[in-house]
This record gives structure tokens, sequence and C-alpha cells, in this order.
């Protein structure tokens, strides 16, 4: 697959299904990795959760939610939230470190960033279900301590990542030239 090709036809499919190898997985995380990384701290952390261990984040996570919710709602919310996590065979829970100095911290946030993208067009080109995923749960203490992560630890990313996409999402447009400012002597049409 082309490279613009693979970025323009990738889409977030965020229910799947399949076994996908372990190897295959190392090889999503090595394409990661070689994200532009300034100083080269390679700051990311790739954390795979998979079977029963799904459910149980999931629960963590409920657990530590629950108590924003509506006394009347909580038992939904948990079982709720203790089955989001199995809409995909794996979770690739994507964290960053947090540098001390608050330049080199911003830099390894936006290389991690990179490096989710870079996961995300690989499985593509490999034909695999992905889909980047966040919320409240990235936050979470009780998560971060399940995972084994550092306190001070950013998590930027769950993918959801399986064989077979479960959904097949629509292609939505794209504003290119409302992004663009053009500065100085611009590009001749």
């Amino acid at each position: 697959m082309e490279l613009l090709e693979a970025i323009t036809t990738r889409r977030t499919i965020g229910k799947s299904t399949g076994e996908v190898p372990r190897e295959t997985i190392v090889e999503l995380i090595e394409a990661a990795v070689w994200a532009p990384n300034h100083k080269m701290t390679q700051p990311w952390r790739f954390s795979v959760v998979s079977g029963t261990a799904r459910e149980e984040l999931g629960a963590v996570w409920a657990r530590a939610a629950v108590s924003s919710v509506a006394l009347d709602q909580r038992e939904t919310f948990i079982a709720g939230e203790t089955k989001k996590l199995s809409r995909a065979p794996y979770v690739i829970v994507v964290s960053v470190r947090t540098d001390e100095n608050p330049i080199v911290a911003e830099e390894d946030l936006t290389a991690t960033a990179a490096a989710v993208q870079n996961l995300l067009l690989a499985a593509h080109a490999k034909g695999l279900a992905a889909a980047w995923k966040s919320g409240k749960i990235c936050y979470s203490g009780e998560v971060k301590r399940f995972l084994g992560l550092d306190p001070s630890d950013r998590i930027i990313a769950l993918v959801y990542l399986g064989a077979v996409a479960a959904e097949e999402p629509k292609r939505k447009p794209r504003d290119v030239e409302g992004a663009i400012r053009w500065i100085g002597d611009a590009v001749p049409a």
C-alpha cells in the first residue's frame, strides 16, 4: 500500500474481532517507535491488554469513575464501562513519561502522538482494524496503577486492535483548503 493511500484510506474501526499474532503486534509497535523524537528520549510505553485483562481494566476504571454517576445508574455504568474494553481483542494503552522540563514534556507528548499514528497506519497497511480512543479513563490514577505506570505518566491513547472489522465506517470529508494559510511567497497554483 502506498503511503498516501494508507493515510487517506485509514479509518477508525472501534469494534473488531479476530486474533492478531504477537509478532504482528510487536511489528506495529516497532513502526510506532520510529516516530520522530527530539533528542531520542523514547518516552513512550505500550501496554498490550488482552483476554480477561481487558474486562479487569474496564472494571478498575468503572469503580474509579462510578462516584460521579447517579446512584440509580451506577450498576448500568459499571457493566457498560467493564465491557467497553472488550470491543476489540486487544487494547494497546499508549502512555508517555512526563519530563520535569515542560519543553521536553511537550516534545515527548507530541512524539508519542506521532507514534500512535505510525501504529495506526501500520495496522491499516496490514489489513487490521484499529481505533484511537481516549477519554476520562486516560486520567485515572487507578488505571495507571493497574497498568504499572508512574502517576506522572500520561495515557494518550487506547488503541483498540483486531484482525477483522465488525463495522466499516464511511469516509468523512476533510477541509484541506480551510486548513491552509499561505504566508509570503505562496506556491503557484
